[in-house]
């Protein structure tokens, strides 16, 4: 146990889970206002379409290719997600987002606030047929 106040971790030594939406998470350092989380969607996968109750997210894409489905109310828009594009998700936005390509695409996210668990994303109606 150190004294220290913050965390430090290495991408492998985190856990890998599986998001809500379907795809393969580590959680790498977290703190009371936010966390970093990275994910993987494999080639030709289409994850569920999730809400976030609580938190927003800023996605930045470090592999891969495919597309982001964002809708807020009544305004929608699909974005081409591509090595090196940042975007927002705002609270209770619904998303869904695909892989294009042939390797996985891997994104590194902030949530603010912390990721509090299970119960914070939810279903709903997407753009495509999920298949994760």
């Amino acid at each position: 146990m150190t004294s220290a106040a913050w965390d430090t971790w290495q991408i492998n030594d985190a856990a890998l889970v599986t998001a809500p939406d379907g795809s393969k998470v580590r959680v790498l350092c977290a703190s009371e206002r936010g966390s970093m989380i990275s994910f993987t969607l494999e080639a030709g996968a289409v994850s569920k379409p999730v809400a976030h109750r609580t938190v927003e997210e800023i996605w930045y894409v470090i592999a891969g290719q495919g597309c982001l489905w964002r809708r807020q109310g009544t305004v929608e828009e699909v974005t081409v997600l591509a090595t090196g594009l940042s975007l927002t998700i705002p609270v209770g936005a619904w998303f869904q987002f695909r892989n294009d390509g042939k390797i996985p695409l891997q994104i590194v996210a902030v949530t603010m606030p912390s990721w509090p668990g299970e119960t914070e994303a939810y279903g709903v109606e997407g753009r495509w047929r999920p298949t994760v």
